[in-house]
């Protein structure tokens, strides 16, 4: 797997379009610090660790919905493993407005962008999330 992100991104993903009340990750811990993130911001339940079926760690995530429609409408990966994004603490984008999240990995841990601006830093963004 090159993009052990965007592969846990789009389980949720599909899971969430085909009302799923969980899905199971592989586990590492940049996931675990995106999943935190995510769980914060009201975006999914939460999250439980586990072991897969094949005896390898996994990651069981709680999805969540609103009057039957999946709290995450979207979800992009930004930055990718052929083409990182680095962007300074002026040129982290808003997401529709301020009204989504942008996931951003800094050298104080992995946060929000308006965390990230609070925090006078910048980062690789991971993803957004709307």
């Amino acid at each position: 797997m090159n993009d052990p992100i965007g592969d846990m991104l789009t389980r949720i993903r599909n899971a969430c379009n085909r009302g799923k009340s969980t899905v199971m990750v592989p586990a590492s811990k940049m996931r675990i610090r995106v999943l935190d993130v995510m769980t914060d911001e009201g975006y999914i339940r939460g999250y439980e660790n586990m072991i897969g079926d094949n005896g390898h760690p996994a990651i069981m995530v709680s999805l969540k919905y609103y009057n039957g429609a999946p709290a995450i409408r979207e979800m992009k990966r930004v930055s990718k493993p052929g083409r990182r994004v680095y962007m300074g603490i002026k040129n982290i984008p808003l997401v529709r407005q301020g009204l989504g999240v942008s996931i951003v990995s800094t050298s104080k841990g992995v946060m929000t962008d308006a965390k990230a601006r609070v925090a006078n830093v910048g980062g690789e963004v991971l993803c957004t999330i709307f």
